[in-house]
């Protein structure tokens, strides 16, 4: 069996390297105790140093199994929490202490070691909710992204444990009416500053917030309240630390040889054409899956998995191609309800498709150019806005081409770039209303939602890692009333099937007014079965006591949104009566400044 999984690793098909390589609580005949193996192919002379053995190079040698470079040793009496690394001569002739790539738990930084985890055991409680998950294709799904650490700290000033923290984002998760959480990278990291997207333990869970078991609670109670949870994976490069994954036995056994070794952010990047490198990211993400019942997997930076740098002109890197279809599909075989979402700003064809259609296989992909588009027009004086009217419209023309999410993500609210609110144009009050504009019109777009914490505060501050979120301006009616409005179209999005069923079919959508570049108002109907809805967009700052659509399906509209209602900080103009729509296909309704509004048709 071991050489069966062995020679699997070896050949980049592994989707479970950690249950033979790292360190497991095992017996041997009646003796308890931990199984170390690592595979260091050019490492001699190796030997585990730790807190039992007062870091004793000579107490504890491995010895090597496998000409493949396969160490391994068996220590009796050991417990959980116990820190260690490896110590050997690498390739360089040079003696090195390195973590183990496979451990299941780290020190906390400043601290570089492993620990043992025995991580076996955990009871569960969500066998109903793992039996009705699926992929959501035709289910509404809104994921509120968040950065465990910062989305609230303690009185003290200190960042709540994963069970901590479990306790105040439920009730909230679910008061707020989202439907799925994506948690930011929580395997470990040395740099908070990288918000652990350059880790260097892929097994490792994040110290900073606790152990493996506390994590699981987390997810556990999450799903016994029916919100999935999705984990961000950074699978493209790792932190350079001397102590970590780079020349880990004195080669490029990790990273690329070439001038591709270093990434755009000054880490290594993993050479994806290596089979033990796929299989230990491969096992790595399926390790999250099975053992923390992950019900989706975000992959970071895809395009620079697909080409060079991100880099169209570097060329298609064929080898990272091979091993995303060959993730996506072992992950699918194995586990076919989870989540595969690829976080793309490449045009490369087909990145949602089917492997058997000459796809990546992933189920969902980030539209970065309908978030980049649409928050260049909401930027632009009005009087500006009708030069670039196709940025509002250029969306529908490719979405039928991939499975699009619509993200307002963490990399919107940093380094500079301002928050979604200090993005809008206009004065404080207009900044208001045209992010009350903003969010209707991502809940009313085809797509799949997903919004950063605080995204539902309108904050004026950017996010900091080192910061809670500022709860403090929900003391404010202007930002409470964003929260409200967040909350409003959650509600309206899960109770209205034509928002989210067959969202990739053509017959679901149809604009009704597209070409008013001069006005720059926009209509366009979701429809599925007898469910309808009509969503209305006034991209300027003109008020509208009578405004006339054509060609709207005859029948009743309520109107369920309006952002200019007081409840959502507007000046109340709005369409109270249900309005009917006879023969003539007329829908006369008041249209205010900035206001978004969703009718929905009465059956």
């Amino acid at each position: 069996m071991a050489f069966g999984l062995l020679y699997d690793f070896l050949m980049g098909q592994s989707v479970d390297a950690h249950t033979y390589f790292g360190a497991h609580f095992t017996k041997q005949g009646k003796t308890s105790g931990v199984m170390f193996r690592l595979y260091a192919p050019c490492a001699s002379d190796v030997s585990i140093i730790g807190d039992w053995n007062n870091w004793d190079v000579g107490a504890h040698k491995l010895n090597k199994i496998d000409d493949c470079g396969v160490w391994e040793i068996f220590i009796p009496n050991l417990s959980n929490y116990q820190s260690y690394k490896f110590h050997f001569k690498n390739a360089r002739g040079h003696y090195v202490d390195k973590i183990d790539p496979f451990a299941f738990f780290s020190e906390l930084r400043p601290g570089t070691c492993s620990r043992l985890f025995d991580i076996e055991g955990f009871q569960w409680h969500d066998d109903e909710f793992l039996k009705s998950r699926d992929r959501n294709f035709d289910k509404p799904m809104s994921i509120y992204e968040m950065h465990v650490g910062s989305w609230q700290f303690k009185n003290d000033g200190t960042p709540y444990s994963y069970e901590e923290v479990a306790d105040n984002i439920i009730p909230y998760i679910l008061g707020m009416g989202y439907t799925h959480v994506e948690f930011m990278p929580l395997t470990q990291y040395p740099f908070d500053g990288s918000w652990g997207y350059q880790a260097t333990g892929f097994y490792s869970v994040d110290s900073r917030y606790g152990n493996p078991f506390q994590l699981m609670s987390l997810i556990d109670r999450l799903h016994q309240a029916g919100i999935g949870v999705i984990l961000d994976f950074a699978p493209v490069h790792f932190a350079r630390d001397s102590w970590g994954l780079a020349k880990y036995d004195g080669t490029n056994m990790f990273e690329y040889s070439n001038k591709y070794a270093v990434s755009p952010w000054g880490s290594f990047q993993f050479d994806l054409g290596k089979d033990p490198v796929r299989s230990f990211l491969m096992s790595a993400m399926n390790y999250f899956v099975s053992y923390f019942h992950i019900d989706g997997i975000r992959v970071d930076a895809v395009s620079n998995l697909i080409f060079y740098y991100g880099d169209k002109r570097e060329g298609t890197n064929d080898g990272a191609v091979e091993f995303v279809k060959r993730l996506n599909g072992k992950m699918h075989l194995y586990h076919p309800s989870l989540m595969m979402i690829a976080e793309d700003s490449s045009d490369y064809p087909g990145v949602t498709k089917p492997l058997e259609y000459n796809g990546l296989g992933f189920d969902y992909k980030w539209d970065l150019g309908w978030m980049n588009d649409t928050l260049k027009y909401y930027s632009l004086d009005p009087i500006y806005k009708k030069y670039d009217h196709n940025k509002l419209t250029f969306s529908m023309a490719y979405f039928y081409s991939d499975n699009f999410m619509l993200p307002f993500s963490h990399d919107e609210v940093v380094h500079g770039k301002g928050t979604l609110q200090n993005k809008m144009w206009g004065d404080y009050g207009q900044k208001f209303a045209l992010l009350r504009n903003l969010m209707v019109y991502q809940f009313s777009h085809p797509g799949k939602k997903l919004n950063f914490m605080g995204n539902e505060f309108g904050s004026f501050d950017e996010w900091n890692e080192m910061k809670s979120l500022p709860w403090e301006v929900k003391s404010f009616p202007a930002h409470d009333s964003i929260t409200r409005l967040a909350h409003d179209l959650n509600l309206v999005y899960r109770a209205n099937p034509s928002m989210y069923i067959h969202e990739h079919d053509p017959a679901t959508f149809n604009w009704l007014m597209v070409d008013n570049r001069d006005q720059s108002v926009f209509a366009f109907q979701r429809s599925y079965g007898k469910d309808s809805v009509i969503c209305i967009f006034n991209m300027t700052g003109n008020f509208y006591d009578y405004y006339a659509f054509n060609n709207i399906p005859k029948g009743t509209y309520e109107e369920v949104i309006n952002t200019d209602k007081d409840v959502y900080g507007g000046g109340n103009q709005y369409n109270g009566l249900p309005i009917k729509v006879g023969t003539d296909g007329v829908m006369g309704i008041k249209l205010a400044s900035y206001a978004a509004i969703i009718f929905k048709k009465i059956k």
